[in-house]
């Protein structure tokens, strides 16, 4: 064991964290208190980026007018996947995608303009400015399920109209819209699962040595 590793109660934390964070989508409203916000948004802040850029932009949605034209916006594209599945448009359609009306705080985290201008990490990988906001939503999940609230990612919509409703700048990028607040209790295992849409897979599948393919 490393001289610098956490306390065996402290590392089990961690890893429940980790291990009981689901997307959520059933929020039983109420709110979440302002400072316990900013504790949620700082620990996204303190994400890794590649080049320190911190592409990461998060836009808190306050007016009940705006959240609900959010809501119309993946109510579209909710039925525009609908038609792409086919045969499984009605079983899809019987899911529920987003807590967008339901939950205590709705926030959306976009990707900066600009990043052109950074070609650290970047310049032959430059999807690694999607990959650092990544990290920073997956912050924000962690903690926030340490806090007890839930939080689903929603990413039915049309990323042009809503960079429009919101008043981004030519290059600001929205990648998922955030669903935040108290639920009645987290699924035991993630809803698609439990809703037979499809099952994970155990990491040994997913496992190589060596080279592409290559089972340990």
């Amino acid at each position: 064991m490393s001289e610098h590793a956490f306390s065996a109660e402290e590392r089990a934390a961690v890893y429940r964290a980790i291990g009981e964070r689901r997307d959520m989508r059933h929020f039983v409203g109420g709110e979440v208190a302002p400072e316990l916000l900013a504790r949620l948004l700082e620990a996204a802040h303190q994400a890794p980026s590649v080049g320190l850029m911190q592409p990461w932009r998060f836009i808190r949605i306050t007016r009940p007018e705006l959240r609900e034209s959010i809501g119309l916006l993946v109510e579209e594209e909710r039925q525009r996947t609908a038609e792409a599945l086919g045969e499984r448009s009605a079983e899809f359609m019987r899911l529920k995608v987003e807590g967008i009306g339901e939950c205590a705080e709705l926030l959306v985290a976009a990707l900066m303009d600009g990043r052109e201008a950074h070609v650290f990490g970047r310049r032959t990988l430059p999807e690694m400015d999607l990959a650092s906001l990544a990290c920073a939503i997956q912050n924000l999940w962690l903690a926030a399920r340490a806090e007890g609230l839930g939080m689903g990612w929603v990413s039915l919509f049309e990323p042009q109209a809503l960079a429009e409703l919101l008043g981004m700048p030519a290059g600001a990028r929205p990648v998922a819209i955030l669903c935040l607040g108290p639920v009645h209790g987290f699924y035991p295992a993630p809803m698609l699962e439990l809703e037979g849409w499809t099952r994970g897979r155990p990491l040994a599948e997913l496992l190589y040595e060596d080279r592409w393919g290559r089972r340990p």
